[in-house]
């Protein structure tokens, strides 16, 4: 799939309306009981505090706004997701990995997003082998969270905008 694919599967497909794996029920009943857990998009709480950190403090975010968002989110993961697991079918195998993301993205044309993607991949590797390392030798990582390695997506993607506004990637 390509770039053009991408804008004219945006433009033909009505929000909301992609496939996506539901959550597992459990023997009590439903994942959530949310008609939108019911319905494969993500959690609107989520969709709201995230879109509330990036505003000023007092602007206020309407029901609807958040709605159209989740809509859009969705679909939007659902495409890149599914572009990775074609390549994934592709090549016979069964596990999507952060690898098959970032490829995905580039294909789509989201070359910006790919290499934040990318460098945000790496550095949660690297804190993996970090763990692991610690726990191999017989200590456990730090608990409180300041001591944790954390990782900005937002400050990853203003860095891609400097390194591509100077001509490195």
């Amino acid at each position: 799939m390509n770039r053009e694919d991408f804008i004219n599967f945006s433009r033909s497909t009505q929000p909301g309306r992609i496939s996506l794996p539901r959550a597992s029920t459990s023997s009590t009943g439903s994942a959530s009981g949310d008609s939108n857990a019911q319905e494969g998009l993500l959690p609107i709480a989520n969709i709201g505090r995230i879109m509330k950190e990036v505003l000023p403090p007092e602007a206020k975010v309407s029901k609807r706004a958040k709605e159209t968002i989740q809509e859009c989110t969705t679909e939007f993961i659902g495409f890149v997701t599914g572009e990775a697991s074609e390549r994934c079918r592709r090549e016979r195998r069964k596990t999507v990995n952060g690898d098959d993301i970032c490829h995905a993205m580039k294909s789509l044309g989201l070359d910006h997003y790919a290499s934040a993607m990318h460098r945000y991949l790496q550095r949660y590797r690297e804190g993996e082998e970090l763990a692991a390392a610690l726990n191999n030798r017989g200590r456990s990582p730090p608990l409180p969270d300041d001591d944790m390695i954390q990782i900005d997506v937002r400050a990853e993607l203003s860095i891609s905008r400097v390194l591509e506004k100077h001509g490195r990637k």
